[in-house]
């Protein structure tokens, strides 16, 4: 019998009211609706279909601007498509990197097949195995009043992997225009005179 009883929303929606201008990355489906249900905003960046690569994405922005903290939230379906991102985010070592892996254990968007987390995969171990400077694995109440603190302001990489029910949630889709998404971002990290003119 599972003894998974966070909720994602709830786990995620009390650390948002800390994040300041912290820069997003959210894997494609469930966390880029979890992080839209927060605000739809320039800082965050959303993937719709680049599986495996949201952690990638995140290294190259937090290599980038080392002056801003970089979270990339995301599934356990997608973070074990590009787990091998685990080994270069370790050996880069960017202080203000976090992964936030939301784990529930299945690939909701193709039908709820099981994902290997659920079979003794723990992504956790893996990260810390790859030179993460923190890694947490999150089950509790209790454990998640710690998640701000990993995500915001604990030196990085940070790996921190959110184990919650697998539900039904309403969407929250915010644009999905590709060249868009990337534009505002840009702008928004780096000004008006950086815009691609038509």
């Amino acid at each position: 019998m599972s003894t998974i009883t966070l909720h994602r929303r709830e786990v995620l929606g009390s650390v948002m009211a800390e994040r300041g201008d912290t820069l997003f990355v959210s894997g494609l489906g469930s966390t880029t609706w979890d992080l839209a249900s927060f605000g739809d905003r320039p800082e965050n960046f959303y993937l719709w279909g680049a599986m495996g690569n949201a952690a990638m994405i995140g290294l190259g922005i937090a290599l980038a601007r080392p002056d801003r903290r970089v979270v990339v939230i995301t599934g356990d379906g997608e973070m074990l498509m590009g787990m091998t991102s685990f080994s270069t985010i370790g050996a880069k070592h960017p202080s203000n990197l976090a992964i936030c892996v939301i784990d529930n254990e299945t690939y909701t968007e193709t039908g709820r097949q099981p994902t290997a987390t659920g079979r003794g995969t723990d992504l956790a171990a893996v990260a810390s195995a790859c030179g993460f400077a923190k890694t947490a694995m999150i089950r509790t109440e209790i454990e998640a009043k710690n998640l701000s603190r990993l995500l915001f302001r604990e030196p990085g990489p940070v790996c921190a992997v959110v184990k919650v029910v697998d539900e039904d949630l309403p969407m929250s889709v915010p644009p999905r225009d590709g060249g868009y998404l990337k534009t505002r971002f840009r702008i928004g990290l780096l000004g008006e005179q950086t815009a691609v003119q038509p």
